[in-house]
This record gives structure tokens, C-alpha cells and sequence, in this order.
């Protein structure tokens, strides 16, 4: 399934996570998934939220950069080589993975956030 991700873009120093959390708590939006990724300079916060454009709206007003991008969440089975066939087939699409991430909601739920360079295609590769 497509769905909207919320690119946070943060100041590699301390608190700077804690305020943008911070700021979707007091919009009331609630965080499905998470990745965090850093580089000398900057952060980026990935998540997955209840409502993405309150969400973007709410980390404008209080000075964010942040963008929403679609992703594709795919539900896993619990079972050995999943991951691996799903991953098989987008890139017998000819389709590029560019990152991915978990989400889980809870022990026996688990789905893959994947990010491609081509959602539809990916979507219909798996269908």
C-alpha cells in the first residue's frame, strides 16, 4: 500500500529531536513508525504519522524543514526468506530500492517502510 512519510530535517546537536517530537505531541499526531538517520551536519527524521499534512503544518509553523514523500508499506509473514522475496520482486521490476525501515505494531505484526524510485510500479510489482 502507498502511503505518505513525513522527512524531518534537523540540527545534528542536542534537544533537536526532542523539540520536533515534542512539537507532533502538542499537534496531537501520532508517530507509526520511525527511522533516524545522521550525517555530520544534519538529521533525518523519517516517520510515519496519523496525519502528515497537520504534521508538516505544525513543524513549519515552529521553523522545520520537512517534506512528505510516498513509501510503500508492505506487511511481512513471519516466515524465513519474506523480506527476500518481496525485495526479489521490485527488483526484478527493475525498480530501486533507495532505503527501507520496519515498523512493527506488535509481536506477531511487523511491516517494511521501502522507499523506491518508482511507488506505483513497485506497488503493482507486488501485487
Amino acid at each position: 500500500m502507498i502511503i505518505k512519510q513525513l522527512s524531518i530535517f534537523l540540527e545534528n546537536r542536542p534537544g533537536t529531536l526532542d523539540a520536533a517530537l515534542g512539537i507532533l505531541k502538542e499537534a496531537e499526531v501520532n508517530i507509526c513508525a520511525l527511522s533516524l538517520a545522521d550525517t555530520s551536519e544534519f538529521g533525518l527524521l523519517r516517520v510515519i504519522v496519523d496525519k502528515p499534512d497537520e504534521a508538516k503544518q505544525a513543524l513549519r509553523s515552529a521553523g522545520y524543514t520537512s517534506s512528505i514523500n510516498e513509501v510503500l508499506s508492505v506487511e511481512l509473514k513471519q516466515e524465513v526468506g519474506y523480506l527476500s522475496s518481496i525485495i526479489k520482486k521490485i527488483s526484478t521490476a527493475g525498480i530501486n530500492v533507495e532505503y527501507m525501515y520496519a515498523s512493527s505494531s506488535s509481536v506477531s505484526d511487523a511491516s517494511m517502510i521501502i522507499k523506491t524510485d518508482d511507488s506505483a510500479k513497485a506497488e503493482q510489482a507486488l501485487s
